[in-house]
C-alpha cells in the first residue's frame, strides 16, 4: 500500500514538473511575442492622416471591406480587424480579370470604407497602383503596406491614410489592424527619407480608443498565473456543471485572455469557440435595458423619481401606478419575483405551425397565439400584488416594466433601440435579440433540452419561458452575444462611458448607476454589485468593493472591477441538457475570477 502511494506521489510529482515546465515555457513564449510586437510598433508609422480618419470613428455609419492585393497574411489581418467591426474580405487573387481589377472595384460598390493590404513585393505593380488610385476617388480608403520602406515611393501620390510597417509577417498582420481601429496608438515617425512625400520625421500620432488584443505579459501579468483557469474549466466540464464555457479577461483595455473549453453539448463533438453566441439570460438587464434607461435619463426624458403610471398608461389603474422608477431599478418596488407564465399556456394557446392567429415564434415548431403577451401576460404583471415595497426582492417583473417604459419614451422596440444606440456603433457584431434571424445555428450555443414546455432543444431561442412567450425580446432576458462583444460593451463602461472616440454616457451617469444606490441592498441602479457581507464572498473571495456587473441564469456573468482595470466575462450553458446547480455549488465563476484577481494583485508586488 505504501509503495503504491509512493508511486502515485511520484507520478503526480512528475506531471507537476511537466506542468511547471509547460507553464514556464508559455510565459517565455509570450514574453518573446510581446518583444516582437513591441519591435513592430516601433517600426510602424501612420502617414497621410491629416484628416484624422485613423483611428476609425462612427462605425455605425461605415460598411467596411478588407482587400488583399496579394498579401500573404490577409486571413490573420482580417481576423483581427473583425474583432472591432464586421469586415467583408476580398482578395485580388480570386479575380480572373486581374489586369485592371474592374470587377473587384465593382464588387466594392456597397462599401464606404476599404482597407487595402499590400506588401513591398506587389506595391510597384501597375494594376495595384491603378486600383488604389481609382478606388480612392470615391471611397474612404486606408492602405497598409508591409515590408521595406523603399516601397513607399510607389505610393507617393496617395492622399489616403497609409500605415507602413517594416515587418512582413504574421505578427505584423495581427498588429497593424489594431492601429486602424485604435487598439494601439500610433507614436512612431519615419527615421529616414524614402521619397519626396515620405520624409524623415513624417508620421502622425493617435490615442488608444478601443481594446487591444495581446498577451497577459503586455498588462504586466505572468501567463503562468492564469493557468489554473484551465483546471477549473476542466473541473466544471468533468463534473457536468456545464458542457462548455468561454472565459475572457481584459485588463487596462487589453484583452489578455480569451479561451473556449468543452463542447456545445455533452452529446456532440462541436467544440466551443470564442466567437460562439450565448444566451446571456439576466445579463440582458444590464446590457440592454439598463443602458437604455441610462441614455434616456441623460437626455432628461426619463426621471428616476417619477412614477410608473406617468410613463405606462395601462399602469394607472393598477397597484403599480405610484411606484417610482428608482424603486423598480433597485428591485425595491415590491413586485413578486416572477410569474410562471408557461404554466398558464393551455391547449389552443399555441400551435406547431405559424399563422395569422399564431404569429409569435417561441421555439422551433412552437407558436403562441396572437395577443398572448398583450392580453394575458402584461395585465397579469401590472395587476400582480405589491407585497414587499421598500425591501429588496429581486424580480424579473421589474425589467418587463422598464422595457415598456423605455419603449414608450423612445418610441422604439427595446431590441432596436439597444442595437442602434449601442451595439452597432460599438462594433458589436453578435449582440442582439433573436439570433436565429441573423446567425447560423451552429454558431449559437444550445441551452436546455426543454422536455416540459417547448419539448425541443433550445438553440437561439431564449431559455427564459416568459421572455420566450413575449416573442424573445424582453427587458430581463433574451439578449445573446459572444465574449468579445461583452468585452467591448463593458470596457466602454469601465472607461466611464467612452469608447472608440465617442461618448456613450457621461462619466457621472456611469458612476451613479454602477455604484451602490440602495439603503437596503448591495445594488446599484440595474447593476448588481459586490456584497459587503463577507460571509457571502460575492461575486468572489477577492472581488473589490468597486466591483459591479450581473449574473445570468443560463450560467453567465460579467464583472467589472475599476480598482483593477478588469473586465471579466464568463459564458456557459449550465442549463444543458437540463438545469443543474453545480456551476454555483462548485463556485466555478467566482474561482476563475479570483485566479484573475490574484494574478493582477501579484503583478503589483
Amino acid at each position: 500500500m505504501k509503495r503504491n502511494r509512493l508511486f502515485i506521489l511520484a507520478v503526480a510529482s512528475f506531471f507537476n514538473v511537466l506542468c511547471l515546465m509547460a507553464c514556464a515555457q508559455e510565459h517565455v513564449t509570450n514574453e518573446k511575442k510581446l518583444s516582437i510586437t513591441n519591435a513592430i510598433t516601433q517600426t510602424t508609422v501612420l502617414l497621410n492622416n491629416q484628416d484624422s480618419i485613423i483611428p476609425l470613428k462612427r462605425l455605425e455609419k461605415k460598411n467596411v471591406a478588407s482587400v488583399s492585393l496579394s498579401f500573404a497574411y490577409s486571413s490573420v489581418f482580417d481576423s483581427l480587424a473583425n474583432k472591432y467591426d464586421k469586415i467583408t474580405s476580398f482578395s485580388a487573387d480570386s479575380y480572373k480579370d486581374s489586369v485592371n481589377l474592374n470587377d473587384l472595384e465593382d464588387d466594392l460598390k456597397y462599401f464606404s470604407t476599404v482597407i487595402i493590404s499590400i506588401d513591398d513585393q506587389n506595391v510597384n505593380k501597375a494594376k495595384y497602383i491603378n486600383f488604389i488610385n481609382s478606388i480612392s476617388k470615391n471611397k474612404e480608403v486606408i492602405v497598409t503596406l508591409f515590408g521595406n520602406g523603399t516601397a513607399l515611393k510607389s505610393l507617393d501620390v496617395l492622399r489616403a491614410p497609409l500605415i507602413w510597417t517594416a515587418q512582413n509577417n504574421v505578427d505584423a498582420a495581427a498588429v497593424v489592424p489594431q492601429y486602424i481601429f485604435g487598439g494601439i496608438a500610433a507614436t512612431s515617425k519615419l527615421k529616414t527619407n524614402f521619397s519626396p512625400r515620405y520624409t524623415m520625421g513624417s508620421g502622425f500620432t493617435t490615442s488608444v480608443t478601443r481594446l487591444k488584443y495581446t498577451v497577459p505579459e503586455d498588462a504586466g501579468i505572468n501567463s503562468n498565473n492564469l493557468k489554473e483557469i484551465d483546471a477549473i474549466a476542466a473541473e466544471a466540464i468533468s463534473q457536468k456543471a456545464t458542457p462548455g464555457l468561454v472565459v475572457l479577461v481584459a485588463k487596462d483595455g487589453k484583452v489578455i485572455f480569451n479561451k473556449a473549453y468543452g463542447n456545445h453539448t455533452y452529446d456532440d463533438n462541436i467544440p466551443d469557440k470564442v466567437t460562439d453566441i450565448f444566451d446571456l439570460a439576466s445579463v440582458t438587464k444590464v446590457t440592454a435595458t439598463t443602458p437604455s434607461v441610462m441614455r434616456l435619463f441623460e437626455e432628461n426624458k426619463l426621471k428616476l423619481d417619477t412614477n410608473i403610471g406617468a410613463y405606462i398608461p395601462k399602469a394607472r389603474t393598477t397597484p403599480m401606478n405610484n411606484i417610482q422608477v428608482r424603486e423598480v431599478m433597485l428591485h425595491q418596488a415590491g413586485f413578486i419575483p416572477y410569474i410562471p407564465f408557461h404554466d398558464y399556456v393551455k391547449t389552443g394557446d399555441y400551435s406547431r405551425d405559424s399563422s395569422a392567429a399564431y404569429p409569435t415564434k417561441v421555439a422551433d415548431n412552437y407558436y403562441i397565439k396572437k395577443g398572448f403577451f398583450k392580453d394575458f401576460m402584461w395585465p397579469k404583471m401590472l395587476n400582480s400584488p405589491i407585497k414587499t415595497r421598500g425591501q429588496y426582492v429581486y424580480s424579473d417583473i421589474s425589467m418587463y416594466v422598464m422595457k415598456d417604459i423605455v419603449e414608450h419614451i423612445s418610441e422604439e422596440p427595446l431590441n432596436q433601440y439597444a442595437y442602434e444606440n449601442f451595439y452597432k456603433p460599438l462594433g458589436m457584431q453578435t449582440a442582439g435579440f433573436l439570433p436565429r434571424n441573423r446567425f447560423k445555428q451552429d454558431q449559437i450555443i444550445p441551452t436546455e433540452d426543454d422536455k416540459y414546455f417547448r419539448k425541443t432543444l433550445l438553440i437561439g431561442y431564449v431559455h427564459d419561458q416568459g421572455a420566450a412567450l413575449a416573442g424573445g425580446v424582453s427587458g430581463h432576458a433574451g439578449l445573446f452575444a459572444s465574449s468579445n462583444d461583452m468585452a467591448i460593451f463593458y470596457q466602454m463602461l469601465l472607461n466611464r462611458g467612452t469608447y472608440g472616440g465617442h461618448e456613450y454616457f457621461k462619466t457621472s451617469t456611469v458612476d451613479m448607476f454602477t455604484s451602490k444606490q440602495s439603503n437596503v441592498s448591495r445594488r446599484g441602479l440595474g447593476f448588481d454589485r459586490w456584497d459587503p457581507d463577507s460571509t457571502k464572498h460575492y461575486p468572489s473571495n477577492l472581488a473589490s468593493p468597486q466591483t459591479y456587473g450581473h449574473t445570468g441564469y443560463t450560467g453567465t456573468c460579467i464583472w467589472v472591477d475599476p480598482s483593477r482595470g478588469l473586465v471579466y466575462v464568463f459564458l456557459s450553458n449550465r442549463v444543458n441538457p437540463t438545469v443543474t446547480d453545480k456551476l454555483s455549488n462548485l463556485k466555478i465563476r467566482g474561482r476563475i475570477q479570483d485566479v484573475v484577481n490574484k494574478a493582477i494583485d501579484d503583478s503589483k508586488k
